[in-house]
């Protein structure tokens, strides 16, 4: 997963992928069928991990506006400074795959669509709980968030300051919360 995260799947050459993994070229064949299979397995990983995460962050037994804070302080954490260089698999992936790769464009619309929907079901218990502004619509609120967020994947590419993207968050969150 690092290798193709760092490089790119066209950027990443068998030996990369031999060496990352310690087998064999047969050994890997066998495991993953072919660099594309690794490729998917490795980009299941990846989402599993960054779905696992904003079920932790979004916690339904905690408060619905701390959560939506935790997940967005998380996404300003992993676009700023090195983290934010590196980018994300899931961005990068989109950007290069998606246009040519059914499995692929199948994967990453799931995991925005898996993101919204989860953004959208906190939102919508912050509703319930008395604390989203009158007039946000959970739904559109959750869309805006997917779209700031994942913008920052991209953009934190550039070595934007951390307190750039903080101020943007909470300006956003302001508007979204009483």
């Amino acid at each position: 997963m690092d290798v193709f995260w760092s490089h790119g799947y066209h950027g990443t050459s068998l030996p990369d992928l031999l060496e990352a993994t310690k087998l064999s070229r047969g050994s890997l064949y066998t495991a993953f069928g072919d660099k594309h299979g690794l490729f998917l397995r490795s980009l299941d990983r990846y989402i599993d991990d960054a779905l696992a995460r904003l079920d932790t962050e979004l916690d339904s037994r905690q408060n619905a506006l701390a959560g939506l804070r935790a997940c967005l302080d998380g996404y300003v954490g992993r676009t700023s400074g090195a983290k934010g260089k590196r980018g994300c698999l899931v961005v990068a992936t989109a950007m290069e795959l998606v246009a040519h790769d059914v499995e692929v464009e199948k994967r990453i619309r799931r995991f925005f669509t898996t993101m919204e929907r989860r953004l959208a079901d906190a939102l919508a218990r912050a509703r319930a709980e008395g604390e989203l502004a009158d007039g946000v619509e959970p739904l559109s609120a959750a869309r805006i968030l997917l779209c700031l967020v994942e913008g920052l994947r991209v953009v934190g590419k550039t070595g934007i300051d951390r307190t750039v993207w903080q101020t943007t968050v909470d300006a956003l969150f302001d508007r979204f919360t009483k």
